[in-house]
């Protein structure tokens, strides 16, 4: 029975937040909060159009409700598209980029606020999303699915705080999108393939235009051609004949979630470790680190990896000790085969890292290179709040994300105050430093590049028998000097032979100085160590394809990139890709389609101004680029 004043009710609910809120109030408190009011307002106005109300927008965050799904992700959609487009006008530490989940559930009202587990999933599918994504959950995907015109992506069975059975939720794509073979199954679980789990649904109703009350205006989208017959995207490089592993993200038992930066940095060094010698397959912490927080079992994890054996364990920390149980699982049958605790003084925290690898590595009757009394060669700083800090910046690194890299350059820095004989905390922040250069977060790119260059001289003044070889292979990238970029690339496999991070930046290297064969194989390495098939590497992947002219391999490949991600510099190298493939293969049509496409993402887009920012050599291949965007329409 109800309480009076309270009824339930069905509606579709959108929670939303600012990714990285605190951080751009600590850089600029009432720019930010100015910028913040300038977004919420934009957004009333589009909850509105859409037939919404606001329900709460303390802060950062907002609450909406609205009487059709439908409605509720077109807002989503428009809203992410609007915020995108007026972060092109900001630097980069004034964007603002919202996590927008959407949920279709039962809730409580009370006057004219709402509650109940309806509310509750809508959130946590908010914290789920990308920074400028759309999380949605598997009731509201089911009444969208052949509504918009959208792709989505499986994210799996998700367990989420407070609620008591997992949720399905899916990642929405935002662009409309042909309908691919991999259709999303009737019961909408997902794959079992290694290769992917994302599967796409598209309609064929075209977006509602927004209203002409609207104050701004988004460029149409043009459609996607039909699909190209060749499709690469389900291909499987499998793992060479030897023993194959993956180390999972280490369960956090310190009960603070501040130390999630020191647990992953555990597995992360038992990955380095066990990845030194040629005689086990270890997979890339991208893939192995992707499952954190999914209900699967071993069995599955195994065989999306394509691995035999899991290495899984917790770690307990307070001041003075370190608490590791680890577990090696037999990936066939998810039997536990090996298992140790590990108990010992912070201090001697190195030489439990290596007492782990041996121990994994006794169970595996292997021999390895460099196992010897001397230790593993990885991080060995001579001060362990150094160690600490190092373990920030390159949690914060790996993550790819443009909002760490300021705290992971401050946290290499102060490892390095803490120990200035750190040569790894070095070459961490020389990477650091090239990010910021990527991510166009520096107005003096020279500055910083010398900067990389010096912190790479750095390492190898404190650690002449482990050069930072991959950033050396980056840096003579950029000077457009592609022998070097090898020469130092192809050194950086030799360290890590298990390593795709080294095999793509061979690729890279090898790119550059358009030998496309050996590049193809180098990027196919690295998705072989990395079967989740990362955007990144699909995408170098197919500009070799391109490079050796198979532009029937390159295309589905670009396409791919665009059916997994949003992300504007992705997109964008992908239609570039697509102009010149369909071009050179003499699909003019289909060549000026994805040359619009350019322009939609930048109407200011000139070859002039392009061809002088293009990081390609002078040569035969650069000037067949550009050739065949001006065949396509591009000026």
């Amino acid at each position: 029975m109800e309480q009076k004043g309270f009824h339930r009710k069905l509606t579709a609910i959108l929670s939303a937040d600012v990714a990285g809120y605190s951080r751009l109030m600590q850089d600029d408190e009432a720019a930010t909060v100015t910028t913040l009011e300038s977004y919420k307002q934009a957004f009333f106005d589009l909850i509105k159009q859409h037939r919404g109300r606001v329900v709460d927008s303390p802060g950062d965050n907002l609450l909406a409700e609205f009487a059709s799904v439908v409605d509720a992700v077109q807002c989503a959609v428009a809203a992410q598209k609007e915020f995108q487009a007026r972060n092109t006008e900001l630097p980069e530490n004034r964007k603002m980029q919202f996590r927008i989940g959407v949920n279709l559930g039962d809730v409580i009202e009370e006057e004219s606020r709402i509650y109940g587990d309806g509310v509750n999933i809508a959130a946590r599918l908010e914290a789920l999303a990308d920074p400028g994504g759309i999380c949605v959950s598997k009731t509201a995907f089911d009444h969208i699915e052949s509504k918009l015109p959208f792709g989505y992506a499986y994210l799996g069975e998700q367990t989420v705080k407070n609620i008591a059975k997992p949720v399905g939720a899916f990642k929405v794509l935002m662009e409309p999108r042909v309908t691919t073979t991999a259709e999303l199954d009737a019961d909408s679980k997902p794959r079992t393939t290694r290769s992917r789990k994302i599967a796409f649904a598209c309609a064929a109703a075209l977006l509602v235009a927004l209203g002409a009350a609207a104050t701004w205006q988004f460029t149409p989208h043009k459609a996607q051609p039909p699909a190209d017959k060749t499709d690469l995207r389900t291909a499987v490089f499998p793992p060479a004949d030897k023993p194959s592993l993956a180390v999972l993200p280490f369960q956090n038992m310190t009960g603070d979630p501040q130390q999630e930066y020191f647990c992953e940095g555990m597995a992360e060094q038992l990955i380095t470790g066990l990845s030194q010698g040629p005689y086990l397959f270890v997979t890339a912490r991208t893939s192995s680190f992707g499952f954190k927080g999914k209900s699967m079992t071993a069995k599955q994890i195994a065989a999306e990896l394509g691995v035999r054996y899991l290495l899984e364990g917790s770690v307990q920390r307070d001041a003075e000790r370190v608490r590791v149980n680890v577990q090696l699982i037999d990936g066939r049958n998810g039997n536990h085969v090996w298992a140790e605790r590990y108990d010992s003084k912070f201090e001697d925290l190195f030489a439990l890292q290596d007492q782990i690898t041996m121990g994994v590595m006794a169970f595996l009757n292997l021999e390895i290179t460099g196992f010897t009394s001397g230790g593993l060669k990885i991080v060995r700083p001579k001060n362990l709040k150094a160690y600490e800090y190092y373990l920030k910046g390159l949690y914060l690194h790996l993550g790819r994300r443009p909002q760490d890299v300021l705290p992971a350059r401050q946290a290499c820095e102060e490892a390095i105050n803490h120990d200035p004989s750190f040569a790894s905390a070095y070459r961490l922040l020389g990477l650091v430093y090239m990010d910021e250069i990527v991510f166009g977060m520096t107005k003096t790119p020279e500055k910083v590049f010398e900067q990389a260059e010096q912190a790479a001289q750095q390492s190898l003044a404190a650690d002449p028998d482990y050069p930072p070889n991959v950033l050396w292979s980056q840096i003579y990238r950029v000077k457009k000097d592609s022998d070097n970029a090898i020469l130092y690339a192809e050194k950086a496999v030799k360290q890590g032979p298990n390593n795709a991070y080294h095999y793509f930046f061979l690729g890279l290297a090898l790119f550059l100085g358009e030998r496309f064969e050996e590049s193809i194989r180098a990027f196919e390495t690295g998705l072989q160590l990395v079967p989740f098939r990362p955007v990144n590497y699909i995408l170098q992947l197919a500009w070799s394809f391109v490079g050796n002219k198979q532009y029937d391999k390159a295309i589905p490949l670009f396409n791919e990139v665009l059916e997994k991600t949003s992300v504007r510099g992705y997109e964008f190298s992908s239609y570039k890709g697509l102009t010149a493939a369909y071009e050179l293969s003499g699909n003019h049509e289909k060549a000026s389609w994805a040359a619009e496409n350019i322009l939609r993402l930048n109407p200011k887009f000139s070859l002039v101004a392009d061809e002088k920012a293009s990081t390609a050599k002078d040569g035969v291949f650069k000037t067949t680029m550009f050739d065949a965007y001006r065949s396509a329409g591009l000026k």
